[in-house]
């Protein structure tokens, strides 16, 4: 039995925060980051919501850690909020349903991306952090019940972060094409967000508002697509890297996507062709379509002015050498690992970290 369900309700286009006026509460409670306190869009969006207390949770910052969740989950059960908005990137909303699910209360949710890539507002993972590790959350009860996608959020993002986020919605669609819980369902929102993203992150990256609501829209769309079908060891090892050393997600994915569409190639050429096909670089062979959607990844890259590998990001290869045996035994526990078309050992794992490292 096939089964796809979303309980989040979605609202994009012109005027989507504005739903916020309508309902009334006793208690809002918002988590968001030092910026969009600076900014004065924390406090903007909090003036649309009528309710009697505002408590405001800001100490977000990349890759949250376990202690953070739960500084925010005694302020949670201390405010006992009616209404919880997550205002910000996947760090902010990982936090916020960590929180949730600690606290184990029963408000409104309500998730508002301010980048384009993790998907985390219609999704029910949570990725936090402790002692250097990077640890998936995956519980239902943490999905967001209201996403608003709003275009002025996203317009003045800088081209580095629309160059991250980018690459995370590729990696997400192309792994939810592959993964093997993947049903007609997911790969045709996976695909289609795969399709959007490809042809207008240069724009965006460019500034192209047009092209940035669109790839907004995209990421939410891969969202829904790989929190049904699961992801792969292009994620798993992201996680694992990321927790050592700290480096963007998106840029850590960018890095790893070609070499993971080889490693699994074998065995889900077939649905890398199709979405090759979808985005544009169809073959007349599946190997032919392999190769084109693996050379168009390392253009758009070069083009986003990503790094190439690891070593063009910052990490040597005695660096990554300390901490391999580390790094490789995260990735092979991560529960995005269940899910990839290849069953993923050490060896594998190992060959594409060899691949990436950027050594010589």
């Amino acid at each position: 039995m096939q089964e796809f369900h979303c309980k989040t309700r979605i609202l994009s286009g012109a005027g989507a925060l504005g739903w916020l006026e309508k309902g009334m509460y006793q208690s809002l409670l918002m988590v968001t980051d030092p910026y969009f306190m600076e900014n004065g869009w924390a406090e903007r969006i909090a003036g649309m919501v009528t309710a009697e207390k505002r408590v405001f949770f800001h100490h977000i910052k990349p890759d949250p850690t376990v202690e953070l969740a739960a500084e925010g989950t005694a302020l949670m059960r201390q405010a006992k909020p009616d209404l919880l908005i997550a205002l910000g990137g996947g760090s902010a909303m990982d936090t916020a349903k960590a929180m949730r699910y600690f606290a184990r209360e029963k408000e409104l949710f309500v998730a508002i991306p301010t980048t384009s890539g993790s998907g985390s507002e219609v999704t029910d993972f949570s990725i936090l952090t402790h002692s250097g590790v990077k640890y998936p959350m995956i519980d239902p009860k943490m999905q967001p019940d209201v996403a608003i996608l709003a275009r002025e959020l996203v317009e003045n993002l800088p081209p580095s972060l629309i160059a991250d986020g980018g690459f995370d919605v590729l990696s997400h669609a192309l792994e939810s094409i592959a993964a093997t819980n993947a049903t007609p369902m997911t790969r045709a929102l996976a695909g289609s967000a795969f399709g959007v993203a490809f042809s207008k992150l240069g724009a965006s990256f460019r500034g192209d508002q047009t092209a940035r609501e669109q790839v907004h829209l995209a990421s939410t769309m891969a969202g829904l697509a790989f929190t049904q079908s699961g992801l792969g060891v292009c994620h798993a090892l992201a996680h694992s890297l990321g927790g050592q050393f700290h480096l963007p997600h998106g840029r850590l994915n960018a890095i790893l996507l070609p070499e993971v569409v080889a490693c699994n190639g074998a065995h889900a050429g077939a649905a890398y062709a199709e979405v090759a096909k979808m985005a544009g670089m169809g073959a007349t062979t599946e190997m032919q379509a392999l190769r084109n959607l693996r050379n168009g990844l390392i253009r758009l890259r070069k083009e986003l002015r990503l790094p190439a590998t690891l070593r063009e990001a910052g990490i040597s290869a005695a660096t990554l050498g300390q901490h391999k045996s580390d790094i490789v035994a995260a990735a092979l526990k991560d529960p995005c690992m269940d899910t990839n078309p290849v069953k993923c050992d050490a060896a594998i794992v190992q060959r594409i970290l060899e691949a990436v490292s950027g050594r010589g």
